[in-house]
């Protein structure tokens, strides 16, 4: 049974659930894939680059999962979000390298670490898959040549509005970081004036000595908002995946921004896993904060059946269509569902 769910109701009672896709993931198969397993598995908001083929296959995703859903009388569509950058940040940038400069009697290291298999040495394609690279930069440190480096950018406020304009963006998350103020300020200069079109706006930030600071003065420059305010707090970025204790990063930035008292809902990111609910439970802080947002961990629990589906489709000469395969796709809705009741009990079963 698909449960309806308001996201706004879920951000006021923590019970808020978001899947990043990733600011720098641009597999599109993947992305519309995530898309339609995680929107009928309950999911109140997907995160994806500020891509227009990404947003377009996670907007295919969530239109192929409203047909299924209004087949079964339930019909519901989580929000839209696009992730944005006012200067460098880690989760806007790709691995690159040139194969032909590697050792032949190199062990690969980085083809071995990277989370994606972004990574290949074949005939057909040497270095890195750059749709399939999110950022995470695993394999800077471990290639014993060092050839392999981060390419990055930064949003401009020329590419915002035209995204602000499509009806069906929701929301919008801008990374930033303290010391950034003057890059947030002339970023902020073009969103304001169309942020009446949003339903959120989250601000993403790892610690520092200077955060809390730094948020207020952000919130200061906001205020008022239209819409709701979410702070997501990045722990450990990109890291949900590499086990526990990447999960008490985020959950000690959380409550540190909770503690501030800072106006808004506060949402962890950035090491969140498997146990990042029983850990808040233990704290006492499961309600207080709004919710929790999943990368590399929850897109790393679909991968092997997303490969089968890839897989599967090539041999039949099909496209790559989780809705084609329903035993794949309703799998897919399992782990989905399995992932997201940790924070919403009522979609376990």
């Amino acid at each position: 049974m698909i449960e309806l769910y308001s996201p706004l109701d879920s951000l006021k009672s923590g019970r808020w659930f978001k899947l990043i896709c990733g600011a720098s993931f641009q597999h599109l198969p993947a992305i519309r894939s995530l898309a339609l397993a995680y929107t009928l598995a309950g999911v109140d908001c997907v995160d994806v680059a500020a891509d227009p083929a990404v947003i377009e296959a996670a907007k295919e995703g969530f239109a192929i999962a409203r047909k299924i859903a209004d087949a079964a009388n339930q019909s519901n569509r989580p929000w839209l979000m696009v992730s944005l950058n006012d200067g460098e940040d880690p989760h806007f940038r790709k691995a690159e390298f040139d194969a032909t400069q590697c050792p032949s009697d190199c062990p690969a290291p980085c083809e071995k670490v990277c989370p994606t298999d972004a990574i290949a040495f074949t005939e057909i394609a040497s270095g890195v898959i750059d749709a399939r690279c999110y950022g995470c930069g695993r394999c800077l440190s471990v290639c014993p040549e060092n050839l392999i480096f981060a390419r990055s950018w930064v949003s401009t406020p020329e590419t915002v509005v035209p995204l602000i304009l499509q009806p069906e963006i929701d929301a919008l998350e801008i990374h930033t970081q303290a010391g950034n103020f003057r890059h947030f300020q002339r970023l902020w200069q073009a969103i304001a004036p169309k942020c009446d079109r949003l339903k959120l706006l989250a601000i993403s930030c790892p610690d520092s000595p200077d955060l809390l600071d730094y948020l207020a003065s952000l919130y200061e420059l906001i205020s008022p908002l239209p819409c709701p305010l979410v702070w997501q707090t990045d722990g450990r970025p990109m890291s949900g995946d590499l086990g526990k204790s990447t999960t008490y990063p985020a959950i000690a930035l959380a409550q540190k921004v909770l503690n501030s008292g800072l106006p808004g809902y506060i949402q962890l990111a950035g090491g969140t896993n498997q146990h990042t609910v029983s850990v808040l439970k233990k704290k006492g802080l499961l309600g207080r904060v709004a919710g929790v947002a999943y990368g590399s961990y929850s897109r790393k629990q679909l991968t092997p059946l997303l490969d089968r589906l890839e897989a599967q489709s090539l041999a039949d000469g099909n496209k790559p269509y989780l809705e084609c395969y329903p035993d794949l796709l309703w799998q897919t809705v399992a782990l989905a569902r399995k992932s997201i009741s940790q924070i919403k009990p009522s979609l376990s079963g």
